[in-house]
């Protein structure tokens, strides 16, 4: 069935006029792929506009396309690209309030859901809104080359070497640059540090 087939035999079917095979890959990367732009940059509508973007430039792209390289990694490539580039046109760095939700998706929890338990008492949960919003600015306040390689490491769970092809350095310098965001957030949230812990 197409629908179970990987990201780059999707790729390939599509290469070769398979629409369906496109949409099933839209499908399937809408969401992480807005999430991840979204934490890179803070603005859901800029986020929109450039998720619609990543994927045009994947059709665009398509014959360009070879078989031996990850979907994933070209995917993201792409949108980290855009990314960066939206970064260094903006003139004044704005991040994302405090109070707003990750994405219109109630499913999409929070940047750090360290309290399982749906019932808490008040005094916990102001300690978890307060980490909650330390933790956005600690994420917002890392350098761009640190925080793209924190979001990849813990957002998408990508491994140290796609996110190496993805950011176009060597991976030691990947995880060089995420044991550096990792310092910096568990300074930042060391007040925290009894009721959630950072992990690498």
């Amino acid at each position: 069935m197409i629908d179970d087939q990987a990201d780059e035999d999707l790729m390939v079917l599509y290469q070769r006029g398979e629409v369906r095979a496109f949409e099933i890959l839209l499908v399937r990367h809408r969401k992480p792929l807005y999430n991840f732009i979204l934490r890179f940059l803070g603005d859901k509508e800029t986020a929109e506009d450039l998720l619609q973007e990543a994927f045009m430039r994947v059709i665009k792209g398509a014959e360009a396309y070879k078989r031996q390289a990850k979907f994933t990694t070209w995917l993201y490539t792409i949108a980290r690209n855009l990314c960066v580039d939206q970064t260094r046109r903006r003139k004044h760095r704005k991040h994302a309030s405090l109070d707003a939700p990750l994405d219109a998706s109630e499913e999409s929890g929070t940047l750090l859901d360290v309290l399982p338990s749906k019932e808490m008492g008040s005094d916990r949960k102001s300690v978890n809104k307060q980490l909650h919003e330390t933790m956005q600015r600690a994420i917002a306040g890392l350098s761009e080359e640190q925080r793209e390689v924190f979001l990849m490491r813990e957002f998408l769970d990508m491994p140290f070497k796609q996110i190496a092809d993805v950011v176009g350095v060597p991976e030691n310098t990947v995880k060089s640059r995420m044991r550096y965001a990792l310092d910096k957030l568990r300074l930042e949230l060391d007040e925290y540090k009894d009721v959630a812990k950072v992990a690498p």
